[in-house]
């Protein structure tokens, strides 16, 4: 009699260890979120190739030159509010704008 309840415990606890470890191999949903950037940025739109080369000035600090920021390729993000954007190269300025920009705006400048 004995041994049938303790082959009887043994089978049930092997029945909860093989139950536990089924579960452990179950994953969790999961879900995937982004945040994203509402910072504006500026980008240009290049009359020629070769324009790229010339150097954007943002509020008195170069940031890289135009090609780096082709609008539907790249985009440089600023702070919001005014800025003095000077763009120049080969001894010619393209631009020299002040513009405002608020949160969630991209502002496309034509050199030509």
């Amino acid at each position: 009699m004995m041994f049938k309840g303790l082959r009887g415990a043994t089978l049930v606890l092997g029945a909860l260890i093989a139950g536990a470890s089924l579960t452990a191999c179950v994953q969790m949903p999961t879900e995937k979120q982004g945040v994203v950037s509402l910072k504006p940025q500026i980008t240009f739109r290049l009359a020629h190739e070769s324009l790229g080369n010339a150097a954007v000035v943002l509020d008195g600090l170069q940031v890289g030159t135009a090609g780096q920021f082709q609008a539907g390729q790249a985009a440089l993000q600023v702070e919001p509010g005014t800025h003095q954007l000077v763009v120049q190269g080969n001894g010619n300025t393209f631009i020299n704008e002040k513009f405002y920009v608020g949160d969630g705006v991209t502002k496309t400048f034509d050199i030509r």
